[in-house]
């Protein structure tokens, strides 16, 4: 039964239930020579073509062989595939992110996801510190009534005395360690297609069906180098894109922008004279909160006079143990500045409303970085800020090159020095703010939320016709 092709499987499949049997045990045994989707198929094709009381007598010596051939996780990957196929169940998805306790863009954008699909599919977060589906709700203004959470810990990252809420892949000994994502891998096996959004190369996938969402390839290839074993990758940039093939030498299958969905209920706003920044506190400072303190305290210094009025805003996510927050408070207490204002783990509700006051936003990410990864790979809070007519003053480079059009929606920096100078030109012509707030409006729309829930059905569904057959 050697190098069968699909009709000549599908022959078989019209065999007698014994006939069948025999004559499948040779294709169990040839692994590499007949893919798990094909054998799949053909089950599927001879229930489909045979009475229950016949199949009922060999479906379970056929899983049996499916076990003893190719392992427990196939079996039960066969009985879930046919479960699902026939209509008997709904699929079941697992969406993992080692990060979502905390708030972030590809926290809100694994979790729209399953927002978008918990009417259809039974969906499971998996996480690996304590969080709430509330929390998520609450941090990301999404109705998750339908999902359930389960916390899959991870006992290396305690054992090595490493941050007790921090999973940081870059820390693993890939060379002389066991790989630390076992849990996580074998998690994933419970279920019809497992969703890694969290983009760790390292948890292997067991899943029948598994979605790499890759928001940056952060690592180089190691050990523990799984990318290529997923179903499909997903990626949220061209940006992104363009370095999966660069790094990894994969090209992806599906280009899904993240879901921006922070346009005000009404416009024109009431916008007051704030600058705004709204980044994670990354523990690393890699989104530069503390340059911008910086920055705007020597335009201040200065340009007292053009600069009269204005305030910094900084809102964005923390664990409850950031040194690089620290850091910032520490340095406002040896430098006050009364026009400098901090909010921390602000609700949804109120980051629009902050959203709403601001005139112009500023992003460093990516200022003074040569690691690629260091450089934003989308940008959704410029976008956000965007959809509420704030200007953006972006850093020219990731994908935020993707979001603003320089000039027009907002302008693009390559150093302090110009962002200094943009910033200036617009807070000296209020009309300008108000042509360029209008355009960014405009542009900001093309990333709303409804764009990315419509994308992300569509995409699903074409997974299940694909991959079950429905």
């Amino acid at each position: 039964m050697k190098n069968l092709a699909r009709p000549e499987l599908r022959q078989v499949a019209e065999m007698s239930s014994r006939k069948f049997l025999r004559l499948l045990r040779p294709t169990l045994e040839e692994r590499r020579k007949i893919p798990q989707d094909a054998v799949h198929s053909l089950v599927l094709s001879w229930l489909r073509s045979r009475p229950a009381a016949k199949t009922s007598r060999i479906l379970p010596r056929l899983v049996e062989e499916f076990a003893r051939y190719r392992g427990v996780q196939a079996a039960w990957n066969l009985v879930s595939y046919l479960e699902v196929s026939l209509g008997l169940r709904r699929p079941r998805i697992g969406i993992y992110d080692h990060a979502l306790h905390y708030i972030g863009g590809a926290q809100k954008y694994g979790s729209t996801i399953a927002q978008t699909l918990q009417d259809d599919f039974d969906v499971t977060f998996l996480a690996n510190k304590p969080v709430a589906v509330a929390d998520l709700e609450a941090w990301y203004g999404l109705d998750l009534s339908r999902c359930r959470l389960k916390i899959v810990p991870l006992p290396y990252f305690e054992e090595k005395g490493f941050h007790p809420q921090i999973v940081d892949a870059g820390v693993v000994n890939t060379a002389g360690d066991e790989n630390p994502f076992h849990p996580v891998s074998r998690e994933s096996g419970d279920y019809d297609i497992f969703v890694n959004n969290g983009m760790l190369e390292m948890v292997y996938p067991l899943a029948h069906t598994s979605i790499f969402i890759c928001h940056f390839p952060e690592r180089q290839r190691s050990r523990f180098f799984y990318v290529g074993r997923y179903t499909q990758i997903v990626h949220n940039s061209r940006y992104t894109g363009l370095w999966i093939e660069k790094r990894w030498g994969l090209r992806p299958h599906k280009h899904i922008y993240p879901p921006v969905d922070m346009e005000p209920e009404e416009f024109p706003l009431r916008k007051d004279n704030v600058i705004l920044s709204a980044s994670r506190f990354d523990v690393g400072g890699n989104k530069q909160q503390l340059e911008m303190i910086r920055v705007f305290q020597k335009m201040l210094q200065d340009y007292p006079r053009r600069m009269a009025g204005w305030r910094l805003v900084l809102a964005g996510g923390s664990p409850a143990d950031n040194a690089y927050l620290d850091k910032i408070r520490a340095y406002l207490c040896r430098s006050p500045a009364p026009e400098v204002e901090l909010k921390v783990n602000v609700s949804a509700s109120e980051l629009k409303s902050i959203y709403g006051k601001a005139k112009l936003f500023w992003h460093f990410c990516g200022l003074g970085q040569t690691d690629p990864a260091k450089v934003e790979h989308f940008g959704m809070t410029v976008a956000e800020a965007m959809q509420n007519g704030c200007v953006p003053i972006a850093f020219r480079g990731g994908g935020q090159t993707e979001i603003v059009e320089d000039g027009l929606s907002g302008y693009l920096f390559s150093s302090e020095k110009e962002l200094v100078e943009r910033t200036l030109s617009l807070v000296e012509n209020p009309t300008r703010i108000d042509e360029m707030s209008e355009h960014a409006r405009k542009r900001g729309r093309i990333f709303r939320k409804e764009v990315f829930t419509a994308t992300v059905r569509d995409y699903f569904r074409g997974l299940l016709a694909s991959r079950f057959g429905l």
